[in-house]
């Protein structure tokens, strides 16, 4: 059975769609996430919702502890996860207001605990393509389905923040061939991976970064304006998400939920027992 986790971005705090709704506190060996999650569901789907910076927005994103963030999701039974993130343009043709799926990542961030992995048992998981292909055509397929026009592919760059580009970095940014930028899709990504779990990254424009001569660069106040109107579209699309027919859960055809097969190195005989028990949370099916 599929059961979607939705982790909601800068200005998407809740999911006033879903019924049955409770609030929960969920804690991990790794702390405690960015908030309580909310359970719930969209018709007959089951749903689960995290927003990222807290509700409020109280947390920078180097302050989010990311793997508590997905290790409560994977807790909570999640199978498949979007994130819905605010980002920046490089792109005449990414206007503020777009909305782009994610397939590529370049991660220049620096100071964030990026695996669950260590303290006794090394691994290695492949990110060749960090974003779930099968989970980003069934995003596509319901922006569709609610009208909205999403650009299918673009190139993230995740920066450290919490401060915007200068305008020489978002210059080279935009002539190395990126397409947006933000601040939160590392390590989530890489660590949806370690955890099994097929992930998504619907990136919601919001301005054009500071690589425009003619304007003065990233402004929050800017950026508050044209989050607030896609925050609603960003809605409709996971309501249309959360009401398509994902039929059995199958096998992902990209390989998410076996991401772990072969990639722990460490002899099982020299696993320390505490580390594994703080990764059974993540990564129980290899470990048993």
């Amino acid at each position: 059975m599929t059961v979607l986790g939705i982790i909601g971005g800068s200005g998407l705090y809740d999911l006033d769609a879903l019924e049955d709704r409770e609030w929960r506190p969920v804690t991990t060996p790794w702390g405690n996430p960015s908030d309580d999650l909310l359970f719930g569901r969209i018709g007959e789907r089951r749903m689960v919702f995290l927003p990222r910076h807290g509700r409020g927005h109280r947390l920078l994103p180097h302050e989010i502890n990311y793997r508590a963030n997905v290790a409560a999701l994977k807790l909570a039974g999640c199978t498949d996860v979007l994130s819905v993130a605010a980002c920046g343009s490089f792109r005449e043709e990414l206007p503020p207001g777009s909305f782009v799926m994610i397939d590529q990542i370049v991660d220049r961030t620096r100071a964030r605990a990026r695996t669950f992995f260590g303290e006794g048992i090394a691994a290695h998981v492949g990110l060749s393509d960090p974003i779930c292909g099968r989970l980003r055509g069934i995003v596509g397929d319901a922006a569709a389905q609610a009208e909205i026009n999403v650009t299918q592919n673009g190139t993230y760059l995740c920066m450290e923040g919490p401060q915007f580009s200068t305008r020489a970095e978002s210059r080279l940014y935009r002539a190395g061939g990126l397409d947006v930028i933000g601040m939160t899709a590392m390590p989530e990504a890489a660590l949806a991976r370690e955890a099994e779990l097929c992930y998504a990254v619907m990136a919601m424009v919001t301005d054009y970064d500071s690589w425009r001569d003619d304007e003065g660069g990233a402004h929050t106040a800017d950026i508050l304006s044209v989050m607030h109107a896609n925050v609603e579209y960003a809605r409709n699309i996971v309501t249309a998400l959360a009401r398509l027919d994902h039929g059995d859960r199958q096998p992902c055809s990209h390989g998410c939920d076996r991401a772990l097969d072969h990639a722990i190195i460490t002899p099982r005989a020299a696993w320390p027992d505490m580390t594994v028990r703080a990764l059974q949370t993540i990564a129980g099916r290899v470990l048993s």
